[in-house]
């Protein structure tokens, strides 16, 4: 298997497992004060926009290929790792 084909199905199972993490603290909303539900959807907003931020590197992944592969794969790691901080800390404070 090539190393770019590799790569992007790591990326599409983390992606996947983390829009099932975000799916779950949307379902806790329902159990938390008025107060909280406010902040935690505003946690949640913003997930989602770093979901489809990495979504669309996907996209620009399976695009690209040679040096260009290389410069949106960096810039995917970035978004990567945004998402991963966001959806750990956000689990944090949900459990």
């Amino acid at each position: 298997m090539e190393i770019q084909e590799a790569y992007k199905q790591k990326k599409a199972a983390q992606l996947k497992e983390w829009g099932a993490q975000i799916n779950l603290m949307e379902a806790k909303l329902e159990n938390v004060g008025a107060d909280m539900q406010v902040k935690r959807a505003e946690q949640i907003k913003a997930l989602r926009a770093q979901q489809q931020a990495a979504s669309e590197k996907m996209k620009e992944l399976g695009k690209a290929s040679g040096d260009a592969w290389e410069q949106v794969k960096v810039t995917a790691d970035k978004v990567w790792d945004d998402l991963k901080s966001g959806v750990a800390d956000a689990h944090s404070k949900f459990k």
